[in-house]
């Protein structure tokens, strides 16, 4: 019922996703009566989808703490208790981010071993993509957590590239084995001891090209580094635009390069990779952007669906438990 869009959005990806799965079974979760109405316009009769009603939303500027203490009917919170008590396999929310940290580790839990949950997105990259945490679940962390994040890591993007050796870099201010405090390369002693394909530290300027599938980080760097690459994109876009605009002759040469254009910006277009899984708790959950729209949502749902397939917490619990051994 949160996110910026509001639940509309939700209805017309669950009607997309109805579409693309034979053996999917949605819950929607929140105010009964306009959740009918948008089911009715916009599904229509769908044995697959029933609706959970909830009586209470967490605003999107809500303090986590008061979300956790104050709303226990939330569209959030009833949505997890789905997952803890069995009914769903999964939970996706385009709502407040640190009250659905909050709300899900309260109630789902840590897996054994697993000190703190992180926040895991897919990003693109040269020939494909990669896999980045932590995000922005914890400022700081210790190099035990750094560790927790590598194999957490390697599990989703293994998971979600279907390559079985995900190579894995921690995000460093240099490449050499001396770079970084005592933490980075404390990590990276543990990482190098490990089974996991650990390739060494990566800099900002290579994150892109194809080096890594998995670069790890602290939650205060990962999600300084998200948010520049997003301006990062949007400072390209507008350099673009302000070209292809300047006489008659450049926008000649933009409809000329239409076909490029169009599949340059699809290719930058961050709704393919929209779906931050909340990786490190005793159940699925998936972050939406808050901004998403039907499209973007409906991706993030097909990430649910893939680490439900592949049993990530399962995965994720059997991989610390050898490397810890």
């Amino acid at each position: 019922m949160s996110g910026d869009l509001g639940a509309e959005i939700v209805v017309r990806a669950a009607a997309a996703t109805f579409q693309k799965y034979a053996n999917l079974d949605l819950i929607l979760v929140g105010d009964e009566n306009e959740l009918t109405d948008l089911v009715k316009r916009l599904i229509g009769d769908e044995p697959r989808l029933r609706i959970q009603h909830a009586s209470e939303v967490v605003a999107m500027s809500e303090p986590p703490a008061d979300a956790l203490r104050k709303k226990k009917d939330s569209s959030m919170r009833v949505a997890i208790n789905l997952v803890k008590s069995g009914d769903a396999d999964a939970c996706v929310s385009a709502g407040n981010t640190g009250a659905l940290m909050a709300t899900a580790r309260f109630v789902l839990k840590m897996l054994p071993g697993i000190d703190r949950p992180a926040i895991i997105a897919e990003l693109p990259s040269k020939g494909g993509s990669l896999h980045m945490l932590d995000l922005g679940a914890n400022a700081q962390g210790s190099a035990e957590h750094l560790f927790q994040y590598a194999v957490m890591g390697s599990i989703v993007a293994s998971d979600i590239l279907r390559i079985e050796q995900p190579k894995v870099a921690l995000l460093n201010i240099g490449a050499e084995d001396n770079k970084g405090d005592d933490t980075v390369r404390d990590a990276a002693a543990m990482l190098s001891a490990s089974t996991l394909n650990y390739i060494g530290f990566i800099e900002g300027h290579d994150l892109f090209s194809g080096k890594a599938d998995v670069v790890v980080t602290d939650g205060f760097t990962g999600n300084v580094a998200l948010k520049t690459m997003e301006g990062t994109v949007g400072l390209a876009k507008h350099y673009l635009r302000r070209a292809f605009s300047r006489s008659w002759f450049t926008k000649l040469q933009a409809l000329l390069a239409g076909s490029v254009l169009r599949k340059l910006t699809l290719e930058m277009d961050s709704r393919n990779y929209n779906g931050a899984t909340l990786v490190g708790l005793n159940g699925i959950v998936i972050k939406s952007h808050g901004s998403a729209d039907a499209y973007a949502y409906q991706h993030a749902i097909d990430t649910a669906v893939v680490e439900v397939r592949n049993q990530l917490p399962q995965q994720i619990g059997a991989l610390l438990q050898k490397e810890t051994a």
